[in-house]
């Protein structure tokens, strides 16, 4: 279960949320894509188009040469102690290549589509179709999904405890703006809430169920509008990985000179550990993402060198003080300590 904290205006926790999504398709999964705002169909249609082995080759061609004209300028400008310091990778993976790539200005080709199976569930629609219904404390829109998903596992031969006849697949759930007033949850509207449990008994029943099948399930949660913070601590307990995206648009961080690379960060709250009773913790804090022309790319931080011809005097004291807003790692270097601490 992966939950994802979306950004202040959803850009770019949806555009995540799409990747999910078009791996599935690439890797033949089966698709089941739940909301109450946007249609299935229509997020379905979005999906970014894959880029085969050779097409990867020339963009990664194409960015690599930016980059390189990018560092040499800079380079030019860097004082001669710094060149012979050891660069810091810019990508936290390996350079094996894991998964697929996607072009996020084109969609994704119909034929390719349509090789796969998908259901989708669309609150509206779905709730005209059916009297409401309440089931242990849980608001209808909640329960309703749950026998839609339970419905799809078990008829299309995803449960894990039944030996299935045909050959083994995998179930692809996405879930959008989870916990919203559109889902009829007061938690983003109120402190006190009057089905306060509807949502942690939701995903704990979703998470029984992602247990005992061949699934994976990514969700996405408006968590900056939850005033209830408990909400959010037993939300995030009752999740198996939690990311979190924290986008520039409309902050002072928009125009921060630290941060003019990149669009928003990351933040890696809580990694899965399989046989153990403790959440794994990201060795990697500092992780920033940005939007390029084709590719979303997510970077470590690093703070960019104290160049005087182009940080102003009082630019500098904001440096400062983002720097000390950034986690331990490359805040902890920025800030200078005076001696080292092991």
């Amino acid at each position: 279960l992966v939950f994802t904290e979306e950004d202040k205006y959803g850009l770019y926790s949806n555009l995540l949320f799409k990747y999910f999504l078009a791996e599935g398709v690439v890797c033949g999964h089966d698709l089941f894509v739940a909301s109450a705002k946007e249609h299935p169909d229509h997020i379905l249609k979005e999906l970014p188009a894959p880029l085969l082995d050779d097409t990867y080759r020339n963009e990664l061609g194409e960015e690599a040469t930016a980059v390189k004209s990018e560092d040499f300028q800079d380079s030019m400008k860097i004082a001669w102690r710094y060149q012979n310091l050891p660069k810091m990778e810019a990508s936290p993976t390996t350079s094996t290549k894991f998964g697929h790539y996607y072009d996020v200005s084109k969609t994704m080709s119909p034929e390719l589509f349509q090789s796969v199976k998908w259901h989708s569930f669309y609150l509206h629609e779905e709730l005209s179709l059916q009297p409401k219904m309440k089931i242990c404390n849980m608001n209808s829109a909640y329960a309703r999904l749950l026998q839609s998903i339970q419905r799809i596992i078990y008829q299309e031969g995803f449960d894990g405890s039944d030996p299935q006849k045909k050959q083994k697949n995998i179930l692809r759930i996405g879930i959008q703006s989870l916990g919203s007033v559109l889902w009829g949850d007061d938690i983003c509207s109120s402190d006190t809430p009057e089905d306060i449990n509807s949502l942690t008994k939701f995903l704990y029943v979703l998470r029984g169920l992602l247990r005992k099948s061949l699934s994976a399930c990514i969700i996405t949660v408006p968590a900056h509008l939850i005033q209830n913070k408990a909400i959010m601590e037993r939300v995030t307990n009752l999740s198996d990985m939690v990311v979190g995206l924290e986008s520039f648009i409309g902050s002072e961080r928009e125009t921060n000179p630290l941060y003019k690379d990149y669009h928003g960060l990351v933040h890696v709250h809580q990694i899965p550990r399989l046989n153990s009773l403790i959440c794994d913790v990201s060795d990697t804090k500092d992780l920033a993402f940005r939007l390029k022309r084709k590719l979303f790319t997510i970077e470590r931080l690093h703070l960019p060198p104290d160049l005087s011809d182009t940080v102003s005097r009082a630019s500098k004291q904001d440096l400062a003080e983002s720097a000390k807003l950034l986690s331990s790692g490359c805040g902890a270097m920025a800030i200078g300590k005076k001696h080292l601490d092991f």
